[in-house]
């Protein structure tokens, strides 16, 4: 029993981690004016990657290098970094549509760029044949709900900021890009 709990302990700790991800990016993206279904949607679409993606790197763990997690957080920072510099200059752009925002393909990039990150732990996992369905689960349901709390944190901070908040949001994509790539 102390097993299951050692295990289940672990694995929830790790799906804290990994959605502390969302939750730092989701604060950002809520500084767009969002509405309550995009939230929930953006959420929901998150935690799915959450599922998705680790479950990829547990299917092919044990086929790929270590390398392999370095490269996925090259690519996770590059792409944070394309959406906080596109927030940014959006920002001072007088038009209100934006070339990336948090729904169709936007939210797709937004998706992949912070659950790149969970592919690696899904391989490592992978390797130690941790159990999927639970790994999976806690890390869906992690991820979805610390998305929603930095999405309505974002979207509370935004009406105090007014125009600046897209600024603000770019900023923190940004910022957390350059973390991916250089830390």
């Amino acid at each position: 029993m102390a097993e299951i709990f050692g295990e289940l302990l672990t694995i929830g700790l790790m799906a804290f981690a990994l959605g502390m991800d969302a939750f730092s990016i989701g604060l950002g993206m809520g500084m767009f004016k969002l509405r309550l279904r995009q939230i929930v949607k953006i959420g929901l679409t998150v935690g799915l990657f959450h599922v998705l993606m680790p479950m990829l790197g547990m299917i092919t763990g044990r086929f790929l290098s270590d390398k392999f997690g370095e490269i996925a957080a090259y690519i996770g920072g590059g792409l944070l970094i394309l959406l906080g510099i596109q927030m940014v200059l959006s920002s001072f752009k007088k038009e209100e549509n934006s070339l990336i925002s948090p729904v169709g393909f936007g939210l797709l990039l937004f998706a992949v760029s912070v659950s790149l990150d969970s592919f690696s732990v899904g391989l490592s996992l992978g390797i130690f044949g941790a159990k999927t369905a639970v790994v999976l689960t806690m890390f869906g349901a992690a991820t979805a709900i610390l998305t929603w709390v930095g999405l309505f944190i974002g979207r509370k901070v935004q009406g105090w900021l007014g125009s600046y908040s897209v600024t603000l949001g770019g900023a923190i994509l940004l910022a957390f890009g350059i973390k991916l790539l250089f830390m």
